[in-house]
C-alpha cells in the first residue's frame, strides 16, 4: 500500500470514528456515518473519476453534525441560516483537525475545508461536486422523510424546496438524476416532475 492511500485510508478512519459516535440512530445505524457512507457511494456513482479531495470532502461534509443542534440558535429565517453558516465552519474546522491528524499537507486540507465550508459555489469545483452528491443524496434517500415530518408543507412550499435544490445543482448532476442515475421516491415522482416542469 502506497503512503497517499495509507493516509487517505487513515483520514476516512478518523472520518467515520468520529461520526460512529452519533447517538442518533438510521435503520440501527449512528446517522451521520450512515449519510457519510450514502454520500461517498453516490460520489462513486456520480463522479468515479473524482480526485482525493472530492472524496475527503463528500465523506466528511456532515462530520459531527449533531453537536451542534438547531436548537442552539434563534428561531426563523435568520437563526436558520446562523446555524447553517455555523454548521459550515463548524464541518469544515473538524474535518480539517482530523486531516491534520492523518498527515494531510495544508493545500489539501485548505481544499477540502473550502468545499465542505462551501466556499464559491458555481465556481469552485470541488464545492460544486460536493453540492451534487449531497443534492442527490438528498433526492433519493432523504426527501421522502423529510415530506413525511412536514406535513403542513403546501404544495406550493414543496415545489420551491425542489426547484431550490435543483438550482444549486451542475447540469452533469440534473442530467444524471433525470437520466436514471438516481432512485427518485416514487410518491414524489408526479410532484418533481411538475416542479421541474416549471423551473
Amino acid at each position: 500500500m502506497t503512503a497517499s492511500l495509507e493516509r487517505f485510508n487513515r483520514a476516512i478512519a478518523l472520518f467515520d470514528a468520529a461520526n460512529a459516535e452519533d447517538p442518533n440512530l438510521d435503520e440501527g445505524q449512528p446517522k451521520e456515518l450512515r449519510y457519510a457512507r450514502r454520500m461517498s457511494e453516490m460520489l462513486e456513482r456520480f463522479a468515479p473519476q473524482a480526485d482525493e479531495v472530492g472524496q475527503l470532502a463528500v465523506r466528511a461534509q456532515h462530520i459531527r453534525r449533531w453537536t451542534v443542534p438547531r436548537g442552539n440558535y434563534p428561531l426563523g429565517k435568520p437563526g436558520y441560516f446562523a446555524w447553517r453558516t455555523g454548521l459550515y465552519r463548524f464541518h469544515a474546522e473538524t474535518a480539517g483537525e482530523l486531516l491534520q491528524q492523518a498527515g494531510y499537507d495544508a493545500a489539501t486540507i485548505a481544499r477540502v475545508k473550502a468545499a465542505i465550508g462551501k466556499q464559491d459555489l458555481k465556481t469552485n469545483p470541488d464545492t460544486q461536486l460536493l453540492e451534487d452528491v449531497s443534492c442527490l443524496v438528498f433526492i433519493e434517500h432523504y426527501m421522502l422523510g423529510f415530506a413525511g415530518q412536514q406535513a403542513e408543507y403546501t404544495e406550493e412550499k414543496w415545489l420551491g424546496i425542489i426547484r431550490k435544490t435543483w438550482k444549486k445543482m451542475s447540469a452533469a448532476a440534473q442530467a444524471f438524476a433525470t437520466g436514471g442515475g438516481i432512485s427518485l421516491p416514487p410518491a414524489l415522482v408526479p410532484l418533481i416532475q411538475k416542479a421541474l416542469a416549471g423551473s
